[in-house]
């Protein structure tokens, strides 16, 4: 990528903050205990099992670290698993709520308030590293993937949830729900803005290969999640009606192993704002 582009400034990281913290005080606070009351870990807006995709696979004793973890939930769930996770967020009512969340289910983990591109963590102190719609939409690829790796022992495995690209390019320029037509072109979306405030990344596949190879990962898979035959749109995020996610994929999540890194990061596309544009 091009390095010359920053990813996020102190304004952005800020703004996202104050972002989340409003949808915080608007949705993920009243959710939070219900989302940590889950008897399975599931993926995205529409809740696909991980017991169908296998994507985690036997997590107990591993070290794990959630990046943009929001209101905690997933480390919650795994640590029921018998894992040892770190949550890692930039936004304090976040955390404020996996706190609260922490004490009312007696369930104990360390959490950082950090900006998910620059942890205040050790070299190779984790076996997984994961984000659902945490740093793998609200931070630079080219800063948080390289990030993970450095947290990463060797062979260590790396699992994140985003919006795909498809939805990303039907979405309307004034946001809301995809549409069953393309609305805004594939080049300039690696980096938006969105016109209702914070920053959002959505690199193309090639981007994101990328990306992985230059941080030293192997890619192992990549799931297109598609909405359950019984799914409802989701109550609050107008990313895809479920109508939508049934014909077409909503959401990709991606699973890399660190292996062998590569020694340079290949150019890629214009980083620069579309900032005119919605993002999901």
């Amino acid at each position: 990528m091009n390095g010359d582009v920053p990813g996020l400034s102190d304004a952005d990281v800020a703004a996202n903050r104050a972002l989340w913290t409003f949808v915080n005080a608007e949705f993920t606070d009243e959710r939070a205990l219900r989302a940590w009351a889950a008897e399975e870990i599931t993926w995205g807006l529409f809740e696909v099992p991980e017991r169908e995709l296998g994507v985690l696979g036997e997590v107990a004793d591993l070290d794990v670290i959630d990046l943009g973890c929001g209101t905690a939930y997933l480390s919650a769930l795994l640590a029921r698993q018998g894992a040892r996770p770190v949550g890692v967020d930039v936004t304090p009512a976040q955390l404020d709520t996996a706190r609260h969340c922490q004490r009312h289910f007696g369930l104990t983990f360390p959490l950082v308030q950090a900006d998910a591109q620059e942890v205040p963590l050790p070299d190779d102190g984790f076996d997984l590293a994961v984000s659902e719609y945490g740093a793998s939409v609200w931070c630079d690829p080219a800063r948080w993937v390289p990030e993970a790796a450095r947290l990463l022992r060797p062979g260590g495995r790396l699992a994140f949830l985003t919006n795909s690209v498809l939805a990303t390019i039907c979405v309307p320029a004034e946001e809301g729900f995809a549409r069953k037509c393309l609305m805004r072109p594939q080049r300039g979306l690696y980096r938006v803005r969105w016109p209702g405030g914070g920053i959002e990344f959505h690199p193309s596949h090639g981007d994101w290969i990328r990306i992985l190879r230059a941080s030293g990962f192997v890619v192992e898979a990549l799931h297109e999640l598609y909405a359950p035959a019984a799914a409802q749109t989701h109550e609050y995020y107008d990313i895809a009606t479920a109508d939508w996610a049934r014909n077409w994929p909503a959401e990709e999540l991606w699973v890399a192993r660190l292996g062998p890194a590569s020694t340079a990061l290949p150019a890629g596309p214009d980083q620069t704002d579309a900032t005119s544009d919605g993002g999901t």
